[in-house]
């Protein structure tokens, strides 16, 4: 599929998947006889995963860093593995937080509801 088609599906800009093909978060893209950007159901897959890296707050560095160990094969299955296991941990306190906060936030709501608050 071409890039709008791609871009359409992915929800990403065209402008987005270029930065992404330069900056090697998209590696081995085709081209058709047209020299065009050729995309297939692996590169949507691909980049849905990178865009769930990306929302869970995984930076940018460690998004290329796995992509890279990607690209290398099945020899650094490991070391992807401990990569996504430390952004799990972070997630994980991250997610603590936010509940945290929505506690506290809850708490304020329910004062004013309960009209304790001037």
């Amino acid at each position: 599929m071409n890039i709008n088609k791609f871009s359409e599906i992915t929800e990403m800009s065209p402008y987005t998947i270029r930065y992404y093909e330069k900056i090697g978060l998209l590696r081995g893209v085709s081209r058709n006889a047209s020299g065009h950007r050729w995309f297939t159901e692996k590169d949507i897959i691909w980049v849905n995963f990178i865009k769930r890296l990306k929302d869970t707050g995984m930076p940018l560095e460690e998004i290329k860093k796995y992509a890279s160990l990607r690209e290398l094969g099945a020899q650094t299955v490991k070391e992807r593995q401990e990569l996504l296991e430390k952004h799990q941990e972070n997630l994980i306190k991250h997610i603590r937080q936010q509940n945290e906060h929505l506690k506290a936030l809850n708490t304020k709501i329910d004062l004013y509801k309960s009209g304790e608050v001037g």
